[in-house]
């Protein structure tokens, strides 16, 4: 009889232990082992998008804006000393004019002296004296800016007058002064004073 070729012995498969409850398979080797899981990236492996520093405009950015502050307060400083020089220079000129003045009316004060030293020798002579004085003092206060407001028969003006009495007289118009009571100096904004004075009113 021919004889059959004879088949190559194949491998038995390895027994297969059971294996208890509860308890891992061990691997076995004719399968891929699985490899402890990827280390997830952290922070100091790669920096991340805030950690690059500032950037070029954001310097810029900065810089700007510190100079601009820097501005701001230079200004401050400027406009804070020129108030104080606008202070100085203002109580400086309101004291020069005040000494402006008062040595005008140092004349006036020698004369009414001169005048009181001489009453004793002519009691007469004081009138002429004193009214010298007057005319002086008020030519000083005209020179001053501040002319003297006391004329009759003119009308009244209530810019320059202020009515202290009422009269009646059927010669005179209306509202025409016949008597200053009290000179008045200066005119418009410059007036230091009305004039009081009594005016006509019809009967």
């Amino acid at each position: 009889m021919p004889s059959r070729p004879q088949e190559p012995d194949r491998a038995a498969p390895e027994p297969v232990e059971p294996v208890p409850e509860g308890a891992e398979r061990p691997p076995r080797g004719d399968l891929p082992q699985p490899g402890p899981p990827p280390r997830p990236e952290t922070a100091n492996d790669e920096p991340g998008p805030d950690a690059a520093g500032p950037t070029p405009a954001e310097d810029e950015y900065t810089t700007a804006i510190q100079e601009l502050e820097d501005r701001w307060r230079r200004a401050l400083a400027d406009v804070d000393n020129l108030r104080k020089r606008h202070v100085r220079e203002l109580e400086r000129e309101r004291t020069v004019e005040r000494s402006r003045t008062a040595a005008a009316f140092l004349p006036v004060l020698d004369n009414l002296e001169l005048a009181l030293t001489h009453a004793g020798a002519d009691p007469g002579a004081i009138v002429e004296g004193v009214r010298a004085v007057r005319d002086q003092a008020v030519n000083v206060l005209e020179r001053l800016g501040y002319p003297r407001h006391a004329e009759t028969g003119v009308a009244f003006d209530p810019a320059r007058h202020e009515v202290v009495g009422v009269v009646q007289d059927p010669d005179a118009p209306p509202g025409i002064v016949v008597e200053v009571l009290r000179p008045g100096y200066g005119d418009g904004e410059r007036q230091l004073r009305p004039a009081a004075v009594t005016v006509t009113k019809r009967e």
